[in-house]
């Protein structure tokens, strides 16, 4: 059984998809007006780690990651220019550049992370036909008007407003003051601005029923999940910034168009934080994938660190953190490398390493499934390593348990993880046979005590890049180096 913490509820509760064994997920996408940063990205290794989760429990995945390329204002307030336009003005680009570059930039970062592709990116420009429908919709339906600058949703007229967030709306509502005219309460939204007054010369705009113009940022994940995943799908993701505003507007007009809450589940992750300030641009803090490479770290370390710290906990970042992700990742590798690529000759299976290969897999499992615990998940790999550890040490356990190991509990745990151990860990043991000869000579002439032979013996290992290990009880092993 899944459970998976709900943002609406705010508790956990049981997951069980609403169409058989087909999961549909939406997961709101960048804005492509600049380098996404590390806190951004937090954001989509949580999303990944669900949807790998979903995939162990044999689930199929319909995703779908939004780009949002037009209408994502300087301000929540529906207020300030367009972000890729702005972005276009200051690097003399048309906005269609901007975003193709910072999308390719971003689908890179998702690659290096072993993030899995979603099924379909939709961009918003491709889906502007399917914003003004639902709008018109929305505004037959009596929760929109019309303004000199645009059409508004009336948050007054839904009762539920602010079902996510808890927030206390009060029925009186004093008109706002700002740039927005005719804007009857603090949280109305634009559905569509209009290309007047400030936006007059907005680089991109098409026709609609309220004239020239763009779509407001909340309706574009609207149409775009309605559009490929149904009125209502199973689980909407983002970070928590979304809660407040971006996530409550989408449930607004969902319930204006449709009459249903659009996702079953609303999930979010924390933010990543520099010291007491969250990761933004306007704070000019930002430290991006590139950044962390060019320190020297690979973006499984980066991954790693994001894995070691629960997804609704905030995640606080400094460079010390990632270099003991590294050390432990590092650490990880070593020890498989080693259990891996030592032989032992003398190793017997004097007890069976099945029941605690089984109970392994079934506590990480458990983590995984309760509301995606994998800093717990990782604790139970890790304790699992050193107990192998020490019974190679030993002796007690053969090269067949070994490749039993890695295949039922290591790399089960990696199709949630996504660390690369298949990859960083050697696939097969091979020693070549003068090896294997010059391990007993140097054994035999250990026994006889003549020991200038045996060191003779082992330097002579060591520089064809082998090791030949004491063990207990007169046992030895050879370890690839």
């Amino acid at each position: 059984m899944i459970k998976l913490y709900n943002t609406l509820s705010r508790k956990k509760e049981e997951f069980k998809p609403l169409r058989g064994k087909e999961v549909r997920i939406y997961t709101c996408g960048p804005t492509v007006y600049n380098y996404a940063h590390i806190g951004n990205l937090r954001a989509y290794i949580f999303a990944d780690t669900l949807r790998r989760i979903l995939e162990l429990n044999s689930y199929k995945i319909n995703q779908i990651v939004n780009i949002t390329d037009v209408g994502h204002l300087t301000s929540d307030a529906d207020e300030g220019e367009d972000k890729v336009e702005k972005e276009a003005k200051e690097e003399q680009k048309t906005p269609e550049e901007i975003a193709k570059f910072y999308t390719e930039v971003f689908l890179k970062n998702l690659k290096s992370l072993n993030i899995e592709m979603p099924e379909r990116m939709p961009k918003a420009t491709d889906n502007i036909k399917e914003m003004i429908k639902i709008n018109e919709k929305i505004e037959k339906n009596g929760y929109a008007y019309e303004t000199e600058d645009g059409l508004y949703f009336d948050t007054s007229q839904l009762k539920d407003y602010g079902i996510l967030s808890k927030q206390k709306i009060e029925l009186e509502r004093k008109p706002r003051v700002g740039k927005a005219k005719g804007k009857k309460n603090p949280t109305d939204f634009a559905l569509w601005l209009k290309a007047v007054g400030e936006h007059k010369n907005h680089l991109m705009q098409w026709d609609s029923p309220w004239g020239k113009g763009f779509p407001g940022w909340h309706i574009e994940c609207t149409a775009m999940s309605e559009k490929y995943l149904g009125e209502v799908f199973d689980i909407h993701t983002g970070g928590i910034d979304h809660i407040p505003v971006h996530h409550e507007n989408e449930i607004a007009q969902s319930i204006a168009a449709f009459g249903e809450i659009p996702a079953r589940f609303f999930m979010h992750s924390a933010f990543l934080t520099l010291g007491k300030e969250k990761m933004a641009k306007s704070r000019g803090n930002l430290i991006t994938l590139d950044d962390v490479v060019k320190k020297g770290f690979g973006a499984s370390a980066f991954r790693f660190l994001c894995l070691n710290n629960h997804y609704r906990s905030p995640m606080l970042f400094d460079w010390q953190k990632l270099k003991e992700a590294r050390s432990a990742l590092s650490f990880l590798y070593t020890s498989l490398n080693r259990l891996r690529s030592s032989v032992n000759p003398n190793a017997k299976e004097s007890f069976s390493l099945n029941d605690e290969i089984s109970k392994t897999k079934k506590r990480i499992k458990k983590f995984f499934f309760n509301d995606l615990n994998i800093p717990k998940a990782i604790d139970e790999l890790f304790s699992f390593t050193h107990y192998l550890n020490e019974l190679s040490t030993k002796g007690a356990i053969s090269e067949a348990q070994i490749k039993f190991a890695f295949r039922e509990v290591y790399q089960e745990a990696d199709r949630v993880l996504a660390i690369n151990i298949a990859k960083r860990t050697r696939k097969k043991i091979l020693i070549p046979q003068e090896i294997k000869i010059m391990a007993i000579k140097w054994r035999k002439a250990k026994e006889d005590k003549n020991y200038d032979l045996s060191d003779s013996l082992r330097e002579k290992a060591l520089k064809k890049g082998y090791k030949f290990e004491d063990l207990p009880d007169g046992k030895y092993r050879v370890v690839k180096k």
